[in-house]
């Protein structure tokens, strides 16, 4: 027998086990009746070790995100996110559902159907595309060169997978020709796992050239974007990716919590023949069709309750994203890319990434010698409020990884961490030249400025707060994006 509460009836009360929730909504210690191991109500047992009062309102500090992830979100998407709570088959939040895979198949560039936000992180979203796809037994070749792609490397053992790995060295780029090596010892590879932008290391893959040679051998391919969507081109349709992942908290400006994922009709069809189910029932992508557009029946089907005030906030965001244009958002990364890292090189940073390949969104640089990681991060967020991310795995305590992400990405943010850094690093001993790390950094914001144009302040339209919550719960219309933002992105399928 288990007992949690009993009704005191004289008292409108209820008794719980740490106490009684009053009528004022506060516990206070008191005595309850607890079961015996025989399901007899045995003697008092008091418990007076909680108190609700004691427990207080949540502070949060003020951060300058600028780390590997999550970065700042956008007023909108916050402001959003706190409107009245809709039902998940609500006609209007349909209505704002649909928006959001309108806007998606925009930032992801392509004209699939099944594109929306599955709930959860990037990591989520990597799970279901792996595990709608993978059937026990199934040949799939994973390029691990850092921390995300191993991680699909080991979701794909999980879900049975033959898995074969083409392992190099954290922080290198794999070439076509050694893709296409490693499939040709395969007897019937059915997909490749690949990172488009590697967040552990700050690396680029190529991609385009890639794909290619995947498809020559008749596999699929699943690329993690979830630190690329938005922030540098991903162009799913011309480059012929089949399924792609992502994530909310990185360029896209809205707080973690919803992973945008897409399929074309390629996968699709993979996944409605499979021989045996999907592994997980909650990621099934055949399920969450039926609820994500129209049923043949008509309607939507039930498959899930959606996070709906979440996606308030992802719609606020990409909506600032399109308003801003994709292409301007790409542009700004690597404006205020190129700016601190100007900087960084002028404080005796050097960049991780090799030249050629190196992301704008997320910067990776060496720990200069005789300095500690984690000293210099530590006194970033005490005295200045400032996040940067350290290195992971064989990288931890190598390399410092600095994000110029979404509405993180602007110039008075590059501008505080170089300044702050100087500081720090003086402080530690290592040599810097005072002012040379800003001056290098406003070059580049003034080379650009001279630009026709070009905004070397990073302003944009979606730094305002420019709807009011209660307007989303009606379903903004896309017709707000304006001339700009439609002729940047492809045209959308239907909802």
């Amino acid at each position: 027998m288990s007992t949690t509460s009993v009704p005191a009836p004289e008292t409108g009360l209820v008794e719980h086990v740490n106490g009684i929730v009053g009528r004022n909504g506060h516990a206070k210690p008191n005595t309850a009746t607890l079961p015996s191991g025989n399901g007899q109500m045995s003697d008092t047992v008091k418990k007076d070790d909680f108190d609700i009062e004691g427990i207080p309102e949540i502070q949060i500090p003020p951060r300058v995100l600028m780390g590997a992830g999550p970065s700042a979100s956008y007023p909108e998407a916050l402001r959003a996110m706190g409107a009245n709570t809709l039902g998940h088959l609500d006609p209007q939040f349909v209505e704002i559902m649909n928006n959001v895979g309108m806007m998606l198949r925009r930032v992801f560039r392509t004209s699939n159907a099944i594109t929306g936000a599955v709930p959860g992180t990037g990591t989520a979203g990597m799970e279901a595309s792996l595990c709608n796809l993978i059937e026990p037994g199934d040949q799939v070749l994973v390029c691990v060169a850092g921390y995300f792609s191993k991680r699909m490397r080991q979701m794909c053992e999980r879900m049975g997978a033959d898995v074969t790995t083409l392992e190099k060295e954290w922080g290198t780029v794999f070439t076509p020709q050694e893709i296409d090596a490693a499939l040709s010892k395969m007897d019937k590879p059915k997909l490749v796992a690949i990172v488009h932008a590697e967040t552990s290391t700050g690396v680029l893959l190529p991609l385009p050239e890639i794909v290619d040679v995947i498809h020559r051998h008749g596999a699929l391919v699943v690329v993690d974007a979830v630190t690329s969507l938005g922030g540098c081109p991903l162009l799913v349709d011309e480059w012929g990716v089949d399924v792609c992942f992502a994530a909310t908290q990185k360029c896209i400006g809205s707080p973690p919590g919803l992973a945008p994922i897409t399929f074309n009709e390629r996968a699709m069809e993979l996944v409605r023949h499979r021989k045996t189910p999907v592994q997980s029932y909650y990621m099934d992508i055949s399920l969450v069709e039926t609820y994500w557009r129209d049923t043949s029946a008509g309607g939507r089907a039930y498959h899930h309750t959606a996070p709906s005030n979440a996606l308030f906030g992802l719609h606020e965001a990409l909506r600032m994203l399109l308003l801003e244009g994709l292409e301007n958002r790409w542009k700004r990364h690597q404006l205020h890319s190129n700016a601190l890292m100007a900087g960084l090189a002028q404080l005796g940073l050097e960049p991780f990434a090799p030249e050629g390949y190196r992301l704008w969104q997320l910067n990776a640089v060496k720990v200069p010698e005789g300095i500690e990681d984690a000293q210099v991060r530590t006194l970033l967020l005490h005295r200045y409020n400032i996040e940067i991310s350290g290195g992971l795995g064989p990288l931890k305590g190598k390399i410092w990884r600095i994000g110029t992400m979404g509405f993180s990405a602007y110039h008075s943010n590059v501008r505080l961490l170089l300044s702050a850094l100087e500081d720090i690093l003086e402080d530690l001993g290592h040599p810097v030249v005072k002012g040379a790390c800003t001056d290098a950094a406003e070059e580049i914001y003034a080379a650009a400025e001279a630009k026709p144009g070009q905004d070397a302040t990073g302003r944009n339209r979606g730094q305002g707060e420019t709807i009011g919550a209660e307007t989303v719960a009606e379903g903004v219309a896309h017709n707000e994006l304006g001339g700009q933002a439609e002729s940047d992105d492809a045209p959308e399928a239907g909802p």
